[in-house]
């Protein structure tokens, strides 16, 4: 059985907080050259995952599109993290 909208956004925002490293050290993310700026990319990131979280707890129901476009998001933020080597 799938889940509804509202599961699958919370296991979307679960699965990324454990892939993406929110809590490293700016010192740590700053080095070198950039491809992106990765702090910004984590803000930003961070941001919307702390946005749909809050819009659950007000049980909002999010749209498979808001799930889409979040995941979305977020494998592309991935990949610049990748390219900048902190993932």
């Amino acid at each position: 059985m799938k889940p509804n909208t509202q599961t699958a956004m919370q296991e979307l925002i679960v699965q990324v907080r454990g892939a993406i490293p929110f809590n490293m050290p700016e010192a740590e993310i700053c080095t070198g050259k950039c491809v992106g700026c990765p702090k910004k990319l984590l803000e930003f990131l961070d941001q919307e995952l702390s946005d749909w979280e809050f819009r659950l707890q007000d049980e909002e129901l999010p749209k498979l599109g808001d799930i889409n476009r979040l995941a979305k998001t977020s494998k592309k933020v991935h990949k610049a993290l990748t390219r900048n080597g902190l993932v």
